[in-house]
């Protein structure tokens, strides 16, 4: 069939804009580092130091991811999970991990953690269990993702993730990852499971059981600005 120089145009604009690697998908590479709202949460040594089982804990919530060139992501995020019969009891996480990512012919990003990673919860109307430090290695399956220009901030990074709900929009802080070293950082292979009265079952290294003097905690979780992310 002899297509119109029309609609030969139309169905090549369209093929282009399916090519997750092309222009027509992304305005730039993936590779860098990337913040949502406030850039407040950065992947990288400022974050995070894993032989400490330690977070140093940034002024917002949200989520940050970075992403090398021979394919290493690092992960950061800060959340809080409000109560709203009881608005000040308050839960927070953040969670640090990183390990190798690959980039799908069908727009997907599979991110497959190194085995190091951790997460730190904090739950302050829980006076029985209320801080502590368990292991954090989840296999993250991204849909899709797309990468747009700002006209303010310059490129921001949409992500899909495996229920197909939208991350929060993140911008590119540098053109280059900004992430700990790519090896296994932690050693978390002796483990303790407990589970509480209130039946929440946690998973602690020998090293957070032994240092628990190294976690930095926020002094009164009220004071943090939310950032729903």
């Amino acid at each position: 069939m002899l297509l119109t120089a029309p609609l030969a145009l139309l169905l090549s604009a369209s093929a282009l804009a399916q090519d997750p690697f092309g222009p027509g998908h992304n305005t730039t590479p993936i590779i860098g580092t990337w913040s949502s709202g406030t850039q407040k949460v950065v992947p990288g040594p400022g974050f995070a130091n894993p032989a400490q089982e330690s977070f140093n804990y940034p002024t917002t919530a949200g989520v940050g991811y970075s992403f090398s060139d021979d394919g290493w992501y690092e992960l950061a995020r800060f959340r809080f999970i409000a109560n709203g019969s009881h608005p000040d009891c308050i839960t927070s996480t953040i969670i640090w991990a990183h390990g190798n990512y690959d980039l799908l012919d069908n727009g997907s990003i599979i991110l497959t953690p190194a085995g190091d990673g951790y997460q730190q919860v904090q739950a302050t109307c829980n006076q029985a269990n209320s801080n502590f430090i368990q292991n954090y290695n989840e296999t993250e399956l991204m849909l899709s993702w797309q990468i747009f220009t700002d006209v303010t901030f310059g490129p921001k990074l949409h992500l899909w993730d495996v229920s197909n709900n939208a991350i929060a929009p993140q911008f590119r802080i540098s053109d280059q990852p900004n992430m700990l070293p790519k090896m296994k950082l932690r050693n978390n292979q002796t483990t303790v499971v407990t589970t509480t009265k209130q039946g929440l079952v946690t998973v602690e290294t020998i090293v957070s059981r032994s240092e628990p003097k190294k976690r930095h905690a926020p002094a009164e979780p009220r004071a943090w600005n939310f950032w729903a992310w």
